[in-house]
């Protein structure tokens, strides 16, 4: 029984300049067709600006079609006596969840769906408590949602939804601000729902690895079903999803890489148990020699760490919100680390550990409620300090671009920044026009609102509006949260070739471990508001246990290899990036 029916769906909204006149029509949605059988767990992959959000919100029925139909449990959306009974049985958790947080206390929050709904007192309690502990929120239930992290709101938004019991729930992009941790919790919950209680799943999402048990996969490109299949077919076509911006799971990619070299290795490989039963028959047939694991030693390399005097400094710094309330927490306990000049910085840790509270006291946005913040030697609370000049030196991309978006335009967004400083309007648009190229922002864009953009665009429009002012240091709170595969690793790279030619140093605080161990000399990882852990990648990916118990994870590779070492594989067990991994295994092989 078809739960969802999009029968050549198009979609079309007006584009605008700056004065606001209508310059030209937008398809977002040009002729889609599919099907979505009740029950089913469905995923959506696309670039950014592919549709996958526009074709969602049809779906639940908060756009309506320029051609074609969409029917939701039979219902047409273009009814507009139905919109009551598609949104109750479509629930949707949009990519950022402010926009749907509406309540002042996270239990009421996640109570305010149930409530619409009719649902009796005692039962709405019963359901609120199901849904937050499901998704690891109860000990929050009485805090207010504008104290919680980007992470913890997501979450908090997925239990509101989930608290609503709809036949089918709707996601984009849900965990893009989670930790591993929380990213696994909140699949693994959206799985049992689907398969436990029948609830049909629809989820959209960059990372490949989320998705590798659904049982079909759409692929949107420029509004349009470029491809559709179970995972398996899908996968198996690496080279035409790269021509799409994305990316295959991990043990894909790394079939594929040594198919590529000669090796016999399956296509589409979509787990680490096939991978590993796979690369072990390879590995017999070329002859190599078994060594029981007890007999290997695993050669672990580690990175030089870079020398230079420190630029910023925390000592024994904490911060506490909402001192001496019922709503008093604390964010970040006698923390006292260094970022040298030069480094590239990778700070990770669990959703509410202190990240973002701790950039936002390296920028002077907030001032620590003791101990003291230091910028080139310089206590930046002292009198006299200039705030304006420490935020053109440290440049912060926050979390949320909608945050720091707020002119016309895009290139009007761009500009400001440098205008700030004092550039003439020609030198803040050639420093615009540089940046919005380096994070592939095309001049057809330039002229349009930045709120018109998608998700990930925004994002990019952010981080150009602080690279186009040159700063010192460069903080970048999830910078590639929401952006497509391609485009992920696009920035990462420009951001890393910035660092390697200007030595601009560079903060990246990142829920990807994959991301810090390839890009980062030096790491940072948060837990409750301290410093757990730190030291170069190889220092602190060989402490597996550790990471795990607060919230995180090794790369992915790490836990490949070290199954492949445990199932008689000699292997390098010290490679922490898919490039390591690639080299190390084609060496176990040879």
């Amino acid at each position: 029984m078809e739960i969802v029916a999009v029968n050549e769906l198009v979609h079309e909204f007006p584009g605008r300049d700056e004065s606001g006149d209508v310059v030209e029509t937008v398809k977002a949605l040009q002729g889609v067709t599919l099907q979505i059988q009740k029950g089913q767990f469905a995923a959506i992959l696309g670039h950014n600006g592919s549709g996958k959000s526009t074709l969602a919100k049809h779906i639940n029925a908060l756009l309506f079609p320029t051609g074609g139909e969409v029917l939701v449990c039979g219902y047409n959306t273009k009814q507009e006596e139905k919109l009551w009974d598609i949104r109750k049985s479509a629930g949707m958790v949009f990519q950022n969840p402010d926009n749907q947080i509406v309540a002042t206390v996270v239990e009421e929050d996640v109570g305010f769906g149930p409530e619409n709904l009719g649902v009796p007192t005692e039962e709405i309690w019963a359901r609120v408590k199901d849904a937050l502990q499901k998704v690891g929120m109860y000990a929050y239930r009485k805090h207010s949602p504008n104290k919680l992290s980007g992470g913890q709101k997501q979450r908090v938004a997925i239990a509101g939804v989930m608290a609503m019991k709809p036949e089918c729930i709707i996601l984009d992009e849900p965990t893009a601000m989670l930790d591993p941790k929380g990213r696994a919790e909140v699949i693994g919950t959206l799985r049992k729902l689907n398969q436990t209680e029948g609830i049909t799943v629809l989820l959209i999402t960059h990372d490949m690895n989320e998705v590798v048990f659904a049982d079909q996969i759409f692929v949107m490109n420029k509004g349009r079903l470029a491809m559709q299949g179970t995972p398996r077919q899908i996968f198996e076509q690496v080279e035409e999803l790269k021509k799409l911006r994305l990316h295959v799971p991990l043990e894909t990619e790394l079939a594929y890489a040594l198919r590529s070299q000669g090796f016999a290795m399956p296509k589409a490989v979509l787990s680490r148990k096939e991978f590993v039963d796979a690369f072990c028959r390879l590995y017999e047939k070329q002859g190599a020699r078994e060594k029981s694991p007890k007999e290997k030693k695993a050669s672990v390399s580690y990175p030089e760490t870079k020398t230079a005097s420190p630029l910023l400094k925390l000592c024994d710094v904490s911060y506490t919100y909402s001192a001496e309330t019922a709503y008093e927490m604390h964010a970040l306990t006698h923390v006292s680390l260094s970022i040298n000049e030069g480094a590239f910085v990778g700070l990770i840790g669990h959703t509410g550990s202190g990240k973002s509270t701790m950039i936002q006291l390296l920028n002077g946005l907030e001032k620590p409620t003791s101990g003291t913040v230091f910028y080139q030697d310089k206590d930046i609370h002292a009198e006299g300090f200039s705030k304006k000049w420490l935020r053109g030196q440290v440049g912060l991309v926050f979390q949320y671009p909608e945050y720091q978006l707020f002119e016309s335009t895009v290139l009007r967004d761009v500009c400001f920044g440098p205008k700030n400083l004092g550039l003439t309007e020609e030198e803040a648009k050639e420093r615009a026009a540089e940046a919005l190229e380096m994070v592939q922002i095309g001049p057809e864009l330039w002229e349009r609102s930045p709120f018109e953009l998608s998700g990930g665009q925004k994002r990019r429009v952010a981080i150009a509006g602080v690279l186009a002012m040159k700063p010192k240091v460069l903080i970048l709170d999830e910078p590639t949260a929401g952006l497509d595969p391609a485009g992920h690793d696009e920035i990462l790279s420009r951001i890393w070739e910035i660092h390697r030619r200007s030595g601009m140093t560079v903060l990246l605080v990142s829920h990807s471990m994959e991301d810090v161990a390839q890009y980062a000399d030096y790491l940072i990882a948060l837990n409750h508001g301290s410093v757990a852990l730190s030291g170069t990648p190889g220092e602190v990916f060989t402490h597996v246990e550790e990471l795990e118990n607060i919230g995180l994870a090794a790369p992915g590779v790490t836990y490949l290899l070290s199954d492949l070492l445990a199932a008689g594989v000699l292997v390098d067990t010290g490679a922490f990036t898919v490039k390591e991994a690639k080299e190390a295994l084609i060496k176990a092989l040879s």
